[in-house]
């Protein structure tokens, strides 16, 4: 695992996102270049390094940190060791990514609270394609649905591309 170093800047924040909370953006791209204007690094983070590749290539967003095959946990502490930046901000949309945020030194901001204070637009709940309030690591009750549900949630949406 390691930062990008060829894109720092000079804000005062490490934000992290977490796979469910990006997806939930109505235009990720755009959101991130905005970030980065106020941030030091600006990434995703999710259990499945592939699913976080995919997402960043299907949506123009530049990861800041190379996922391996660590669990987001290991990934947030690592970032945290290789940051300098003051403040490391971590913006998820469940309990669990609260939980994870808290043990490994991160303030936690929710999707929408983020979205509220920066200007960014959310997708519609249940949408699909650049957004979908419940895509990546949570339900759309804000569950954390495992693997088993990431799995039924993965075959229903590539399903529902072929209705």
């Amino acid at each position: 695992m390691g930062i990008d170093a060829t894109t720092p800047n000079d804000g005062d924040v490490t934000l992290v996102f977490s796979l469910g909370a990006a997806r939930s953006l109505a235009d990720p791209a755009a959101a991130f270049a905005d970030a980065r204007r106020w941030s030091r690094h600006v990434g995703i983070v999710a259990n499945e390094a592939d699913r976080v590749a995919a997402f960043a290539r299907d949506h123009g967003v530049d990861n800041d940190y190379e996922l391996t095959q660590w669990d987001k946990w290991g990934t947030l502490a690592d970032v945290r060791e290789e940051s300098a930046a003051p403040r490391y901000v971590f913006v998820g949309i469940t309990r669990a990514d609260e939980r994870v945020a808290t043990e490994t030194g991160y303030e936690f901001l929710r999707v929408d609270e983020a979205a509220e204070k920066a200007g960014w637009e959310l997708s519609e709940p249940g949408a699909t394609g650049a957004g979908g309030a419940g895509g990546g690591d949570a339900g759309g009750d804000g569950r954390d649905l495992g693997r088993l549900g990431r799995l039924r949630r993965a075959v229903r949406d590539a399903l529902s591309r072929f209705r």
